[in-house]
């Protein structure tokens, strides 16, 4: 059976500056890979949309939706959902939170991955992953939906905030994506709303680059690395030999 991954995205752009090379990596090994947005982003991350003349709420939301489209092409995202539950505040109610327990059921991922949980400069972002690990509670409950097929589970990987340090936010994993960064850099341009964005996280992936190599190893004997993203794991791993 073909594996599958699931990410759940705050904003529009979320899943590209935080995770691009991840999906594009896991995209290139095989797996159907499904991006959930929460919202598109329009009203606290799309200042230099909002500063064009004649610019309104739904001219946004549609720039928004093209970027993230385009981005998710270049990173081989087989489906992009945007459920268009609006921003700043990201807000949902039970039955918007039942709607993506369907979609966590129906794409059954191998892991899933969403923001730090905690983020004072941006609360749509610790909000998200609070409903991720709500809706995954949920679809694993046989009792939800019965007849539905239950959800086992899927690790919870927490991809890095924009500041850090903040965040009480510890990596402890880190991902080589130089084999697909030419992808994420130009899913990055495609976010052509928040500009001002595109060289700090190329910096970060190879500040990135640089712990995956110290820590693969050290720098006579790790693994050699240009680009890399980091990633907290919510749950303890399960594995047959270290």
């Amino acid at each position: 059976m073909t594996k599958t991954a699931l990410i759940i995205s705050a904003h529009a752009a979320d899943f590209v500056w935080r995770c691009g090379g991840a999906i594009a990596l896991h995209a290139n090994k095989g797996y159907d890979v499904t991006v959930v947005c929460l919202s598109f982003g329009e009203r606290g991350e799309s200042a230099k949309l909002w500063k064009q003349p004649g610019m309104d709420l739904q001219k946004v939301k549609s720039a928004r939706r093209r970027e993230a489209e385009k981005a998710a092409t270049v990173l081989g995202v087989k489906s992009l959902i945007c459920l268009d539950f609006g921003d700043y505040p990201l807000q949902m109610s039970q039955e918007e939170k039942y709607q993506l327990v369907d979609i966590i059921r129906d794409v059954q991922p191998a892991f899933m991955l969403s923001h730090s949980q905690y983020d004072p400069y941006n609360t749509d972002h610790m909000y998200a992953t609070q409903v991720a690990l709500e809706t995954r509670m949920i679809a694993q409950a046989w009792g939800h939906n019965p007849g539905q097929k239950v959800l086992g589970s899927p690790q919870l990987y927490l991809f890095e905030p924009h500041q850090t340090e903040q965040m009480g936010w510890k990596p402890s994993v880190f991902l080589d994506i130089t084999a697909v960064w030419d992808k994420k850099r130009r899913a990055i341009e495609c976010m052509e709303g928040q500009e001002h964005l595109w060289e700090y996280y190329t910096r970060l992936a190879m500040n990135r680059a640089n712990h995956f190599t110290r820590n693969s190893g050290g720098q006579s004997g790790g693994r050699n690395c240009q680009y890399a993203e980091g990633f907290q794991a919510v749950f303890p791993e399960t594995r047959d030999e270290l």
